[in-house]
């Protein structure tokens, strides 16, 4: 037997293997199933394990430094403004569906995130949950809009204000956006040609962040006994269903992938880098908040201030450089100086109870090959990604709260994803090491396509 040549990519955004592969297996038998003949195991998300650069490193086999993205919102222009949204315009490598299109096969690209707008490609594609609404064009070819809203009878990009504490309405939309997203996805594989279908449902993200408190008895807000304390249960047991039934219409000549761009961990709670760095004296306001404000909005005294923040799951880190910045005041020659104070010092930072938090702060150029586009000065993962990073100010609760900025929310990424490989010939059983870089080359090898100079990773034998 032969590697087939046409592969199918199922992407469960947030899909955490410690839960898939571990807590709920017996909730997933059909899941569970395939790992009997199957390459799987965890999968290394890229640096920062973030859903709109991940799913782009992921389809080109590319770092963030390469694709110039390095999360949800990127500085554009060295300026105090807010950030920009990044889109499908900023991913200026090529993805697998443009490699295949060059090579005259087709594509059917559902919901992958980076794919606002809809880009041309030889086949069809509907954009992903970062579309404004279904009002925008979001289909390619913009035909397929009218069969998409027939099918559907409205069109659900993505969980409305899912950081909300009205959980039955949050927790009822989930199950039926992922009801709706494989149903959709049954319906293309079954009416469109190709060679490469993909599709990613937001699902497990969703879910992760609105219910793990709920779920998890080590989280440190848990609430025994709570009436939503199955949801993670009750979502995999439907889930593993969906993944049933949309295996019945993948054609025998076809490899299956099941992918996340990261996992999840309980979130500790949230720490106010923007104040910290006003305590620090490196961060000067001219007036003091008269209640929650965006750094990008606040008033600042940028003549007398060395460095500021945005928040997130991580917090991307700016030094005001004097010559680079409007009104900058470090000296170029001293910025490598202050970056190591200032890793030292965030390195150092403790949690609630004065232990070592595990911070870690990294400098671009250490964990990417090349840097495209403005990077952050700094990468900041507070205690290592189990603390959000909130860049607000006014929020009047010192250092640390229990809870986000923008919302209720009670997870944060985790740096493992998860990936199976059914239908292949290569030696089935679990892997250790996996790379989200490894995906790409995969896949071309797979799909019987030649390596993309400047791919990263390796393929996964």
């Amino acid at each position: 037997m032969t590697d087939p040549r046409r592969v199918v990519m199922i992407g469960l955004d947030c899909a955490t293997p410690q839960l898939m592969f571990d807590r709920y297996a017996e909730d997933m038998p059909v899941l569970t199933s395939l790992r009997d003949s199957a390459i799987w195991g965890p999968l290394q998300s890229i640096i920062p394990p973030i859903t709109m650069p991940a799913w782009a490193c992921m389809m080109s086999g590319r770092t963030p430094g390469d694709l110039g993205v390095y999360g949800f919102r990127d500085r554009r222009r060295y300026d105090y403004g807010p950030l920009a949204f990044a889109t499908s315009r900023d991913i200026a490598v090529p993805r697998i569906w443009d490699v295949l299109s060059a090579a005259g096969k087709r594509s059917v690209v559902l919901s992958v995130p980076g794919t606002y707008p809809p880009t041309s490609l030889n086949g069809c594609m509907v954009s992903c949950f970062l579309t404004p609404s279904t009002d925008v064009e979001f289909t390619y070819p913009p035909s397929l809009r009218e069969d998409i809203m027939r099918l559907t009878g409205g069109y659900t990009l993505d969980v409305e204000n899912f950081r909300s504490p009205d959980l039955a309405r949050v927790g009822q939309q989930i199950f039926d956006m992922t009801e709706q997203r494989f149903k959709v996805a049954r319906h293309m594989m079954t009416s469109q040609a190709w060679d490469f279908f993909t599709f990613v449902d937001m699902g497990p993200d969703r879910l992760h962040h609105g219910f793990w408190k709920y779920c998890d008895p080590d989280h440190p807000r848990h609430e025994p006994g709570n009436e939503y304390r199955n949801i993670f249960r009750q979502y995999y047991q439907a889930l593993d269903q969906h993944i049933a039934g949309l295996l019945e219409d993948v054609p025998g000549d076809a490899a299956v992938l099941i992918v996340s761009d990261h996992g999840a961990q309980p979130m500790l709670g949230g720490f106010c880098i923007n104040e910290w760095l006003r305590a620090e004296g490196l961060l000067v306001l001219a007036e003091e908040p008269a209640g929650p404000v965006a750094v990008s909005a606040a008033k600042v005294d940028w003549s007398h201030t060395v460095a500021w923040a945005e928040g997130g799951y991580y917090s991307r880190l700016y030094i005001n450089v004097a010559g680079r910045e409007p009104q900058g005041i470090v000296p170029e020659r001293e910025y490598d100086t202050v970056l190591d104070e200032l890793v030292t010092a965030l390195e150092s930072l403790p949690d609630l109870d004065g232990r070592p938090m595990g911070t870690r702060a990294m400098r671009p150029r250490d964990v990417y090959p090349e840097t495209h586009g403005i990077a952050p000065d700094l990468i900041v993962y507070l205690g290592n990604l189990r603390w959000r990073a909130l860049g607000t100010l006014g929020l009047g609760q010192g250092l640390y709260t229990t809870e986000n900025d923008t919302g209720p929310d009670h997870a944060n990424h985790a740096e493992q994803g998860l990936f199976l490989l059914y239908g292949s010939d290569r030696p089935h059983g679990y892997r250790e090491g996996m790379s989200i870089y490894d995906v790409a080359p995969t896949l071309h090898e797979l799909l019987g396509l030649a390596a993309q100079p400047g791919q990263r990773g390796f393929v996964i034998s």
